[in-house]
């Protein structure tokens, strides 16, 4: 039986996790996860991505990152992620923002998205927004996943983005929930 542990991380764990975090993020790219890059990833870039983007985004408290870690067998690997953005302009402080939510494929069905979602709708609560918003893309399972979570559509964007996988461009889902 395996166990879903959530931990929040600081910059100095995501520096310390570079490896896993970047392996998610590749693997997830490469199974057709939509989430703002194009098959295929290089290691360098998705290091990047972690050690300047998202470190530099913690650093100002704008961004606050948690990871699914599953314990199987007396081993804990690192199996999701996901990023609430607080960072809002003046006129949106009841605002946040869920963003790359990444579950590795091979833990995909065994609950660690919604247990991702959940830990950052808790968070967002404490940070005293009562609005969250996100976007997927449209007919995705992430789609499904956060209908059954409370949020509802907004609208969709056609051919918002490149497919991961660069075959073509799809439509986005914007969606919100009250908190």
């Amino acid at each position: 039986m395996s166990e879903i542990r959530i931990d929040q991380l600081n910059v100095n764990d995501v520096r310390q996790a570079l490896a896993p975090l970047s392996e998610i993020l590749r693997a997830t790219v490469e199974a057709g996860g939509a989430i703002g890059f194009v098959h295929p990833v290089s290691q360098t870039q998705a290091r990047s991505f972690w050690a300047r983007d998202v470190c530099s985004a913690l650093e100002s408290g704008n961004r606050l990152l948690w990871i699914a870690c599953l314990e199987e067998d007396g081993q804990v690997r690192l199996a999701g992620t996901i990023q609430l953005i607080l960072g809002m302009p003046d006129n949106q402080p009841h605002r946040a923002e869920l963003a790359k939510l990444m579950v590795a494929p091979w833990a995909r069905r065994r609950g660690l998205a919604r247990a991702l979602v959940a830990a950052a709708e808790q968070a967002a609560v404490q940070a005293g927004r009562t609005l969250m918003t996100m976007d997927t893309r449209q007919g995705e399972g992430a789609e499904t996943l956060y209908a059954a979570m409370g949020y509802e559509i907004a609208g969709i964007i056609p051919d918002y983005a490149l497919n991961p996988l660069g075959d073509g461009r799809h439509a986005t889902t914007l969606m919100y929930k009250y908190l």
